[in-house]
């Protein structure tokens, strides 16, 4: 069970629509926080299943509305209005450091981020400029994230070029992306409620669609590298990902030689929202694990319910 509470978090002049998770019951304490970061044309509330789920294995879960998404947006003018990268990633490590500096109990922090989120999470750990932010998260989860588009996803060059030049007069002019319902998940309830969630408005600018382009190119290319103050890494990924590209996720966790502590999983035949997908239970005990593993004192959600399953991971 969860204690669901809503609120606001600020940084700087903007104010953003918040959520928390937390463990309830008897005998419910906080083992781990950890703090999500959604994906494009998403919001929080489209998690009412999953973080409950991470609650009850004593996770208290904390999200918010990215600036352009949500309930973070007030008026029309405003959706998919994310800014560049640099304000991107400073939004996502001010919500961390606030989080960090909460009373926590001993309780470790860490950091998951879904899809274009799991993007921006990358983009945050190994920027050189937050290397002590990043060495006080415990771990770092990635959910299908935008390391690289899916094949027949990626824009043409010439339709990027276009924008790039647009945008530098109209950095704000909105654009429609849509990503097809139907992508996202394999349960037909979950691809109906997408296409009729008015807060899923598809809808980015040119100066945030070219920032996302911009980071996904330097996850791809390799030039995004991990220090050793990442100290752990959990990639999670549908094989039939159609929105973000599997193979591109491989091959960037692979190449982190400094992070000693990271692990992969492949849900064979999911999509891209493993958390709604028909893998979602699956995918929920696995982060759960993943997460009470890497506490002091914590205990694996099979611990005391019968023999526990083997590992899920794959260590690389």
């Amino acid at each position: 069970m969860a204690n669901v509470t809503e609120g606001t978090f600020k940084n700087g002049d903007a104010s953003f629509y918040a959520r928390t998770w937390t463990p309830e019951g008897d005998g419910a304490r906080v083992k781990a926080k950890l703090v999500f970061v959604h994906g494009f044309s998403d919001h929080v509330n489209r998690y009412n299943d999953f973080f409950p789920q991470l609650a009850a294995h004593g996770i208290q879960v904390f999200a918010w509305d990215q600036r352009g998404w949500g309930r973070s947006v007030t008026k029309p003018a405003e959706r998919g209005l994310t800014g560049p990268t640099s304000q991107v990633v400073a939004d996502v490590a001010a919500f961390v450091r606030d989080k960090l500096q909460a009373p926590s109990e001993g309780a470790p922090v860490f950091v998951m981020g879904h899809s274009m989120g799991g993007g921006e999470v990358l983009t945050l750990a190994g920027d050189a400029q937050h290397a002590e932010l990043v060495g006080r998260v415990r771990g770092w989860l990635l959910e299908c994230p935008l390391v690289g588009l899916a094949a027949g996803e990626e824009p043409s060059s010439l339709k990027v070029l276009a924008g790039r030049l647009v945008g530098r007069l109209l950095p704000r002019q909105q654009i429609k992306h849509v990503v097809p319902p139907e992508q996202l998940s394999r349960d037909p309830a979950v691809v109906e409620s997408v296409r009729n969630d008015a807060l899923c408005h598809n809808t980015g600018t040119l100066e945030g669609m070219a920032s996302l382009l911009d980071r996904t190119a330097m996850l791809s290319s390799g030039r995004v590298r991990l220090g050793k103050q990442v100290r752990s890494v959990l990639l999670a990924h549908g094989t039939r990902d159609q929105t973000c590209s599997y193979d591109a996720a491989m091959k960037f966790l692979e190449r982190q030689h400094a992070v000693e502590d990271r692990t992969s999983k492949s849900y064979e035949g999911a999509y891209h929202q493993l958390h709604a997908d028909l893998c979602k239970d699956e995918f929920a005990r696995d982060v759960a694990d993943w997460i009470l593993e890497r506490c002091e004192g914590g205990k694996a959600s099979g611990e005391g319910e019968g023999p526990p399953p083997p590992p899920p991971e794959a260590k690389l």
